[in-house]
C-alpha cells in the first residue's frame, strides 16, 4: 500500500511540472485535437472553391501565391475581388496536412502547389474527384450528427444522425435529389481510382461471365469490369430502385432495382463494394445468406470493405479506417462497423462460404473472397 501511495505521489508531481518536455508535449496534442475541425472545414472550403483545380490550370501545377489563384477560384457573382489573405491562411494551414506545398520565394511571397494528395481533388476528364467525396461528408444534415456522437454510446438503438434530423440518412437520400446525387458522384469519384487499383492487382474476375453488383449506383464499377474483362458477358447492377433510376445506360449492364435484404438476383460472381460496413452483423449475415443463394456451387461473393488492423497504431491508414467507422456509427448505423479480417471471416462462415481469401491491394479498401 505504501508503495501505490508512493507511485500516485510521483505522478501527480509529473502532473504539477508544466514545464517539463512531456507535459508540453501533452497540451500541444490536444490543442491540435481540440481544433481538429479546423481541418476538414478547411478542406471543405478549397473544394467549394475550387483550389484544387485553379492550380492544376491542364497539369501545369504551377507555384501559385494567394493573390495570383483568387482570379481562378469559384466565386459567387456578386463577389468582386475576394480575401487573399484568408486564402493563403487556408492554404498554409492545409500545406501543414501535405494537402499543398508550399514554396517561399526570396522569404516574402508563399506560393503553392499541389502535392500527389491534393491531385486527388482535381477534376478529370470524366468530372471526377475526390471533391464530391469531401462534399459529401460535409452536408448540412450530416453536420448536425457530429455534436451528437456521445449518444451512441449511450442510446446505442438511434444513430445521431436520426437524433439530428428525425430520419435515417438513406431515406433522406432516397427523398432529396441533391443528396442522392451528390452521393452518386461522390461513390464515383472514390471506386473509379479504386477499381483501376484492383483491376491491375487482381484477376478474379476472369472466370465469371454472369457479375451481379449489389448496392452498384451508377454502375461504374460494372462498367470498368467489363471493359477489363470481355469474358463478362453480362452485368447487373442492383440497387434501390430510386438509385437506378437515375443510373446512366451502360452496354452490357442492365440496371436492377430492389431490396438486397429480400433477395438477390442471380449470377456467376457478386461484387459489392463498401456495402457490408454500414448494417450490422446480423443485417450483414442476412445479405450474405442472400448472396450465397444466388450463387451456383463454385460461386463467389467478392466483397471490398474497409478492414480494420489487429493493433491500433498513429499510421494514415489505421486512422483513416479508424475515422470511417465512426463516420458509420454516427450517420449510418450505431451498430454497423468496419470490421477486422476475422470478423469479415466469421461472417461468411455464418453465412455459408466455406472458403475465405483477402487480398490486400489497395490501402483502403480489402477484397474478400468468399466462395461457395
Amino acid at each position: 500500500r505504501r508503495r501505490i501511495v508512493h507511485v500516485q505521489h510521483r505522478e501527480r508531481k509529473k502532473m504539477e511540472d508544466e514545464s517539463s518536455e512531456s507535459r508540453n508535449k501533452a497540451r500541444l496534442a490536444i490543442m491540435e485535437l481540440a481544433n481538429m475541425i479546423s481541418v476538414p472545414m478547411a478542406l471543405n472550403a478549397a473544394v467549394r472553391l475550387g483550389i484544387a483545380d485553379a492550380i492544376w490550370n491542364a497539369g501545369a501545377n504551377s507555384p501559385l501565391s494567394a493573390a495570383e489563384i483568387l482570379p481562378r477560384l469559384l466565386l459567387p457573382s456578386h463577389t468582386t475581388t475576394g480575401d487573399a489573405e484568408n486564402l493563403q491562411r487556408i492554404l498554409r494551414m492545409l500545406t501543414s496536412y501535405g494537402v499543398f506545398s508550399e514554396h517561399i520565394a526570396g522569404s516574402i511571397e508563399r506560393k503553392y502547389s499541389l502535392t500527389e494528395v491534393g491531385k486527388t481533388l482535381v477534376t478529370d476528364s470524366s468530372g471526377l474527384s475526390y471533391a464530391a467525396y469531401v462534399l459529401q461528408h460535409h452536408q448540412e444534415a450530416l453536420m448536425r450528427a457530429w455534436p451528437l456522437v456521445h449518444t451512441a454510446v449511450v442510446e446505442p438503438e438511434t444513430e445521431p444522425y436520426v437524433k439530428a434530423n428525425g430520419e435515417a440518412a438513406y431515406a433522406q437520400y432516397g427523398k432529396s435529389e441533391e443528396m442522392n446525387a451528390l452521393m452518386q458522384k461522390a461513390m464515383s469519384g472514390v471506386s473509379v481510382p479504386f477499381m483501376k487499383a484492383i483491376l491491375d492487382g487482381y484477376d478474379g474476375f476472369k472466370s465469371v461471365e454472369h457479375l451481379v453488383d449489389v448496392g452498384g449506383s451508377a454502375g461504374d464499377c460494372l462498367r470498368m469490369i467489363l471493359q477489363q474483362f470481355p469474358n463478362v458477358r453480362e452485368g447487373i447492377n442492383f440497387d434501390l430502385p430510386e438509385v437506378v433510376a437515375k443510373a446512366p445506360k451502360i452496354p452490357g449492364v442492365t440496371h436492377m432495382g430492389g431490396d438486397m435484404f429480400q433477395s438477390v438476383p442471380s449470377g456467376d460472381a457478386i461484387f459489392m463494394k463498401w456495402v457490408l460496413t454500414t448494417w450490422t452483423d446480423e443485417e450483414c449475415k442476412q445479405i450474405m445468406k442472400n448472396c450465397y443463394n444466388a450463387l451456383p456451387v463454385g460461386g463467389k461473393l467478392i466483397a471490398c470493405e474497409p478492414v480494420l488492423p489487429k493493433e491500433t497504431d498513429d499510421s494514415h491508414r489505421t486512422r483513416a479506417l479508424l475515422e470511417g467507422d465512426i463516420f458509420v456509427m454516427t450517420i449510418y448505423r450505431t451498430k454497423g462497423k468496419h470490421r477486422t479480417e476475422q470478423e469479415f471471416k466469421e461472417l461468411g462462415l455464418s453465412a455459408g462460404f466455406p472458403t475465405f481469401r483477402p487480398f490486400y491491394i489497395d490501402y483502403f479498401y480489402t477484397i474478400l473472397e468468399f466462395q461457395k
